[in-house]
C-alpha cells in the first residue's frame, strides 16, 4: 500500500475483523447501532427501510423502525442516509422510498438521494460509520436481497424480501474496524455527504463502540489502507486508487491469488493473471464468481466477457494452477441452486487482503464511486489469520468444515488440490463450462457502451489508455478490437 498512489491514506485500527454473509453483518450492525450517541452514516448503492435485521424474529422491528427508535431515545443522535438516486429504481422500489413515513419524517433522520454522479455511473460505496468509533466497509448494502446465512439453503423461508418474495442465496463479506480507521471512514462519509448535498457536518466527539462479538478473524493494531474510486466530473480529476491497488497486489503475488467477485470482466486484471500463470514458478489463481447474470445486456456483455477472460487464463494455464468456479447448493431436484457471489475480495499470499465495493469489471475502474479497505500482514500470526479466513470462505463454498479444508491444505500445500479433493458433494464449486475450447479472449465489442470504465460524453472518444500501461506493467499486446472501451 502506497499512500498517494494506490491508497488515499493508511491509518491504524486497534481491531479489524470480518463478517461473512448478511445474517452475521445485520445482527452485528444492530448491536453496534445501539451504542450510537451522536452520528451514524449509512451510505450505499441502495437502501430499504422495510428489511428486518433479524428476520428469524417475526416481531423484530424493521430497519426504519430501528433507526426511528434510536433517535427517539437519544436526543443528541443524528442519522445520515445517502443513497444513489437510481438505486431504488434498479432494485424495484422505484420512488416509493420517498414517501413520507414516520422513520424519515423525524428531524434527526436525514435521508438524501445522491444525484451528483457521472453520466451512466453510480455511487457504489457501501459503508456504515457509528460515531467515528466503529465502521463497516464491504459489499453489503442495507437493502433487500442481501441477507443470507452461511448455509445458503436453497429454500430458506427467511430469505424473502419485505414483500415476502423469495430470492436466491447470496454470499458477501464486510470488514469491521475501530480506532483511526473508523475515524477515516467517518471522514470519507462526511466528504461524500458534502459532495452530494453541499452540507458540511461536524465530527462527533470521542466515543467508544465495541467491536461486535460476531466479528471473526480479528487482527490487532493493524494498518488499514483506504482506496477510493471517483470519476472525473465537473472538471475534477479522476481518483483510481482502488484499481491501482488491485493491479499492484496481483502483480506482487507469489504463491496464491484468491478472488471472490460478482463480476470478473476486466482485461487488465486478466492480463496480469495471464503473466502469472505463464511463469513456471507463479502462484495458484482461484476465482469464485457469479455464473448467472441478471438482465439481457449484463448476460450478453458481462457474462460473455467473464467467459472470455476465463478462456484466456485457461489457455495460459500451462502448469495447472488456475481454477474458476461458481458456488451451488443442493436442492430437492437434480438441478442445484446457484449462489450469487456479491463479495468483492482479493486475498494474496495470506499477506494482503482487500475488501470493499469495487468489482473486477470495467466500470469499477473509474466510472462508479467505490471504497475499498486493505490490510497487509506483517507477522506470521497475522498471515495465519488471513489464511484461516481464506479457508473459512472455501469451506463455506464447499459445504464442509474449516478444519477439513485446513487438514487437506496441510497435506497438499495447494489450494487448487484442496478444493479438488473436497469438492465432491451436491453443494460445492462448479467449473464454468464452454470456456476451455478455443475462442475469443478479448472484451466484447459493446463493453464500452455497457460497462464503460470512465464517464462517457458525446464528444469524447470511447478509448481510454489502460491504467496498467501508465504504471509500467508489461502487458501482452492486444489487437485494437480487444482494447478496453
Amino acid at each position: 500500500m502506497a499512500p498517494g498512489h494506490n491508497v488515499w491514506r493508511t491509518v491504524t485500527a486497534d481491531k479489524a475483523g470480518f463478517l461473512i454473509d448478511g445474517a452475521d453483518y445485520f445482527e452485528a450492525l444492530e448491536e453496534s447501532l445501539g451504542h450510537a450517541r451522536e452520528q451514524v452514516f449509512i451510505i450505499g448503492w441502495d437502501f430499504n427501510p422495510d428489511i428486518r435485521l433479524r428476520p428469524a424474529d417475526p416481531g423484530s422491528p424493521t430497519l426504519g423502525q430501528t433507526l426511528l427508535s434510536l433517535v427517539e431515545r437519544k436526543r443528541d443522535l443524528n442519522i445520515h442516509i445517502l443513497v444513489w438516486s437510481m438505486g431504488p429504481v434498479y432494485s424495484g422500489k422505484s420512488l416509493k422510498i420517498l414517501k413520507r413515513r414516520r422513520w424519515n419524517a423525524h428531524p434527526r433522520i436525514h435521508f438524501r438521494l445522491d444525484t451528483r454522479h457521472a453520466v451512466r455511473g453510480s455511487h457504489h460505496q457501501k459503508l456504515v460509520v457509528v460515531d467515528d468509533a466503529l465502521a463497516f466497509v464491504g459489499g453489503i448494502d442495507l437493502t433487500h436481497k442481501r441477507w443470507d446465512t452461511a448455509e445458503h439453503r436453497a429454500n430458506d423461508p427467511l430469505r424473502v424480501t419485505p414483500k415476502r418474495e423469495a430470492y436466491e442465496p447470496v454470499h458477501d463479506l464486510q470488514m469491521v474496524m475501530n480506532g483511526e480507521a473508523a475515524e477515516t471512514a467517518g471522514e470519507v462519509a462526511r466528504r461524500r455527504w458534502l459532495q452530494a448535498t453541499g452540507e458540511t457536518l461536524e465530527t462527533p466527539r470521542c466515543h467508544t463502540v465495541p467491536v461486535p462479538e460476531l466479528a471473526r478473524h480479528l487482527l490487532s493494531d493493524m494498518e488499514v489502507g483506504f482506496a477510493r474510486t471517483e470519476p472525473s466530473i465537473r472538471n475534477s480529476p479522476p481518483v483510481r486508487e482502488s484499481f491501482r491497488l488491485t493491479l499492484d497486489c496481483l502483480a506482487s503475488a507469489n504463491t496464491c491469488i484468491y478472488i471472490e467477485s460478482q463480476y470478473f470482466a476486466n482485461a487488465e486484471v486478466a492480463d496480469i493473471l495471464e503473466q502469472k500463470l505463464l511463469r513456471p514458478d507463479g502462484p495458484e489463481v482461484v476465482v469464485i464468481t457469479t455464473r448467472t447474470s441478471h438482465g439481457f445486456l449484463e448476460r450478453v456483455v458481462l457474462g460473455e466477457n467473464r467467459d472470455r477472460m476465463i478462456r484466456k487464463l485457461r489457455q495460459a494455464d500451462k502448469y495447472g494452477r488456475f481454477r474458476a468456479f461458481y458456488p451451488v447448493v443442493a436442492t430437492d431436484t437434480a438441478e442445484p441452486q446457484e449462489v450469487l457471489v456479491h463479495a468483492k475480495l482479493l486475498l494474496i499470499d495470506n499477506r494482503f487482503i482487500r475488501v470493499g465495493s469495487a468489482n473486477l469489471n470495467q466500470r469499477s475502474v473509474g466510472l462508479d464511486t467505490e471504497l475499498d479497505v486493505a490490510i497487509e500482514a506483517r507477522l506470521p500470526q497475522e498471515e495465519r489469520i488471513l489464511e484461516s479466513l481464506r479457508h473459512r470462505l472455501v469451506s463455506e463454498h464447499l459445504g464442509t468444515s474449516q478444519a477439513a479444508v485446513e487438514r487437506q491444505f496441510r497435506q497438499s500445500n495447494s489450494l487448487v488440490r484442496t478444493i479438488e479433493e473436497l469438492n465432491m458433494g451436491r453443494r460445492g464449486l462448479r467449473p464454468f463450462s464452454g470456456t476451455g475450447a478455443p475462442g475469443k479472449t478479448d472484451l466484447h465489442f459493446a463493453t464500452g457502451l455497457v460497462d464503460p470504465r470512465a464517464p462517457w460524453w458525446p464528444l469524447r472518444p470511447f478509448k481510454v489508455k489502460p491504467l496498467a500501461k501508465l504504471q509500467g506493467f508489461e502487458l501482452p499486446k492486444q489487437s485494437s478490437e480487444g482494447e478496453p472501451g
